[in-house]
């Protein structure tokens, strides 16, 4: 069984910065694209960063210049480093296959609040 599981959200003030984690089980992440996805309850669920596996990446322009993904294959795992964050960012953030995301691999997500 897949399981995908994020962590290190929390609430952060206006410019405030987190680093949220992935973790695989049960898959290898150096075969694929992987990505981080946020929704906020009524919304559609928004890719927002995509790394390759040779280490390219991809951002929505709303994020650009703020956000990094990173992976560590040795340690089965995919970051998110945020900075400079926006109460716009708040969101539940999911990690998933970066191109085409599988239905059955949507973790519980980790809350991610930025507000004074």
């Amino acid at each position: 069984q897949v399981q995908l599981v994020e962590s290190g959200g929390g609430l952060v003030q206006p410019g405030g910065s987190l680093r949220l984690s992935c973790v695989g089980s049960g898959i290898t992440f150096s075969g694929y694209t992987m990505g981080w996805y946020r929704q906020v309850p009524g919304n559609q669920r928004e890719l927002v960063a995509r790394i390759t596996t040779v280490g390219d990446t991809n951002y929505a322009d709303s994020v650009k210049g703020r956000f990094t993904i990173s992976r560590d294959n040795t340690k089965n795992t995919v970051y998110l480093q945020m900075i400079s964050l926006k109460p716009e960012d708040t969101a539940l953030y999911y990690c998933n296959f970066g191109i085409v995301p599988h239905s059955d691999y949507w973790g519980q997500g980790t809350q991610v609040t930025v507000s004074l």
